[in-house]
Order: C-alpha cells, then sequence, then structure tokens
C-alpha cells in the first residue's frame, strides 16, 4: 500500500509543477506581451514628437492650407539709373504671405525689407522694367529679395507672390 500511496502523491506533485509551469509561462507571455505593447505604444508617441520638433520651417508649410494673407507695403518712390535724363519710379505692392504668423513676421521687419526693395529698384533702369517681361523679372527679383531671412541663422520668409498694386515710370 506504500506503493500505492507514492504513486498517488506523485501524480499530486507533478500536477502541481505543471499548473505552476504553465502559471509562469503565462506570466512570463503576458508581460512580453505587455511590454511589446508598451513599446509600440511609445514608439509611436516619439514619432508623432519627432514630428512636432521638425523646424520651424516645415512646420510652417503646413499652414499653407488657409486663405493667403496680404501684406501692403507703402508706396516707393525712386530715382532710377540715368539712360535718356532723369527717370524716377512710382511703386506700390501687396505681398502674399503663407500665414499669419508669416504676415506678423514681415510686418515686424519692414523696415528692412523697404531698404531691400529701395536699393533694388534704385539700380534699375527704365528700359528694364517698362515691358511686361521687364515687370514679370522684376516682381521675381522683389521676391527673391524679399524671402531672404532677416537674421542670420533664421529661416528665409515664405512669400508666395509680389503683386503691383501701382507701376508709374516718369
Amino acid at each position: 500500500m506504500k506503493a500505492d500511496a507514492k504513486a498517488e502523491a506523485a501524480p499530486v506533485g507533478g500536477g502541481s509543477k505543471k499548473k505552476l509551469i504553465i502559471i509562469m509561462a503565462s506570466v512570463l507571455v503576458l508581460a512580453l506581451a505587455g511590454g511589446g505593447g508598451a513599446w509600440f505604444m511609445l514608439q509611436g508617441d516619439s514619432e508623432e514628437h519627432a514630428e512636432d520638433a521638425k523646424p520651424a520651417k516645415k512646420a510652417k508649410k503646413a499652414k499653407k492650407a488657409g486663405p493667403p494673407v496680404y501684406v501692403p507695403v507703402d508706396q516707393f518712390t525712386v530715382n532710377l539709373q540715368p539712360e535718356n535724363g532723369e527717370q524716377y519710379l512710382q511703386l506700390a505692392i501687396t505681398l502674399q504671405a503663407s500665414s499669419l504668423e508669416e504676415s506678423e513676421v514681415i510686418k515686424n521687419n519692414m523696415p528692412k525689407l523697404r531698404s531691400r526693395i529701395l536699393l533694388l529698384l534704385s539700380s534699375k533702369h527704365a528700359s528694364e522694367i517698362n515691358t511686361p517681361e521687364g515687370k514679370q523679372q522684376l516682381s521675381k527679383d522683389i521676391l527673391e529679395a524679399v524671402n531672404q531671412p532677416f537674421e542670420n541663422g533664421e529661416d528665409s520668409q515664405e512669400v508666395a507672390e509680389v503683386l503691383f498694386t501701382a507701376f508709374i515710370i516718369q
């Protein structure tokens, strides 16, 4: 009988070990699944933060979806380079900015912007800007001058278009 008692006791102990192994394996699987889920969630969160941490310029481009913002610039009157006597240019423009934030940057730096444009305009001859093609080229030249950064290390402006609102050569 003692042998039978030992035989009956062994399966109970072996069953207990099996249960312990199954429980430990289940805990391990759950821990791995939980760790993997946490890693996945944190990985997705860090990608969102990485997008938020991109340079401001890229963030500005995303804001272009809204309506354009127009920034009027006070009228210019400049002497043109002499060709056939003294000639001057009277010019008014409006800039199309990509966002309200961009328009504020332009407005806050208006003295620098006007200085750049004045220097550009006073370097022109009347014959250069009198034709439609010349006006288009002048628009491109002004756009290039306007989009240069106002300070070293800053992003360039995002002015999309220069619109002439007055153009007189005399």
